[in-house]
Parts: C-alpha cells; sequence; structure tokens
C-alpha cells in the first residue's frame, strides 16, 4: 500500500457551495460516469511531494490564513479536445499561485511550474466529436459569471480517487462568499 509520502499531492482550490453544485450537476451529465469520482475543482498544483507534507501542511496553514474569500469571474468555456472546461480568471489567484511557485519551485514539475489557466472541467476522456458537440451547446448558451473561491484542499493521489488530507478555510467575517450563477442578480444585504 501507497504511503503519504509516497503519493503526489494535489492542491484545489474550492469553490462556493453554489458554483460547486452547478459545476457538479454539469459533471453528472457529461463526465463518464466511470471517470467521475472527483467533486468539481480548480487544480492549483498536480504533483506537490507526499514526502514534504508536513512542510507543505504548514505553508499553506500559515498562507491560507492571511487570506479573505477569493472573487473569481467565469469567463468562458474551453475545448480540451477530449473534453470541455469553463475558464476562471481572477489576479488574486494568479498572485497566490505565482507565491506558492516561487516558494516550491525547487520540488515542482514541469506542469505545475507553468503559468496556470485556471479552469474547471466539466467533460474529459470522451471523442473529440462528443466534446465538440458539447462545447458549441454551452459556448452559445453561455454568459459570464461569479464564483468564489473559499480555500485551499490538499489531496493524495493514489491512483484513482484522491484522498482529502487537509481543508483550509479561507478568513471571512461574514456568510457573503457565494458565486452567481448565470441569471441570477448577487445577494445584497
Amino acid at each position: 500500500m501507497q504511503t503519504t509520502a509516497d503519493a503526489p499531492l494535489i492542491l484545489t482550490l474550492q469553490l462556493d457551495a453554489v458554483s460547486t453544485a452547478f459545476f457538479n450537476q454539469l459533471r453528472l451529465q457529461h463526465f463518464p460516469p466511470a471517470r467521475n469520482y472527483l467533486a468539481a475543482h480548480l487544480t492549483l498544483f498536480h504533483h506537490l511531494p507526499g514526502a514534504d507534507l508536513g512542510l507543505i501542511v504548514h505553508h499553506l496553514k500559515a498562507e491560507s490564513a492571511r487570506l479573505q474569500p477569493i472573487p473569481l469571474q467565469v469567463t468562458g468555456v474551453r475545448f480540451l479536445g477530449q473534453g470541455v472546461a469553463y475558464a476562471l480568471e481572477s489576479p488574486t489567484v494568479d498572485a497566490l499561485h505565482r507565491r506558492l511557485q516561487l516558494h516550491w519551485q525547487a520540488s515542482l514539475t514541469a506542469q505545475d511550474l507553468q503559468r496556470r489557466r485556471p479552469h474547471v472541467t466539466i467533460q474529459n476522456k470522451v471523442a473529440p466529436a462528443t466534446a465538440r458537440a458539447l462545447f458549441e451547446q454551452l459556448q452559445s448558451q453561455f454568459t459570464p459569471f461569479e464564483a468564489t473561491g473559499t480555500g485551499l484542499r490538499l489531496w493524495a493521489y493514489r491512483g484513482g480517487p484522491w484522498e482529502l488530507l487537509h481543508c483550509f478555510e479561507f478568513q471571512t467575517d461574514d456568510s457573503s462568499g457565494h458565486g452567481v450563477l448565470p441569471g441570477q442578480a448577487p445577494a445584497t444585504d
């Protein structure tokens, strides 16, 4: 059995409940069922060294304690060749990713050293024609909307479903960090 020290670690940005439910519903409809064993997520790093778990957790606790919920703009639909994703943009997420890259630079893979193009995948590992049809359908209906990053999640990858190891919630004084889906008005107090 693989230990945590042997397992690569994955870092994701947790999205607000409204946005997560929206993306998960699309995943249920369009992701191949045999491969859909994860909830919707935005991956920040694909392969952190499991042997550094203690140091990584310590750094993420400190980092997340300084962060408020992060606004993101869902800006479009992206064709992935064999799947479809929603593109997200946030200068705050970009800055967070760069800080973490610099801190972990010596132990990152080539993939994790690249600039991120944040997205939430809602379909993957399907025939290109199937992906293209969904992309065109979603693109024709797309209206930009807002989401909120609420925390970080650290996972161990063991060859199948991911194992959640730690949750790092961002600091908030209220509960207003909610996404706003297309056609919805932002909540007002």
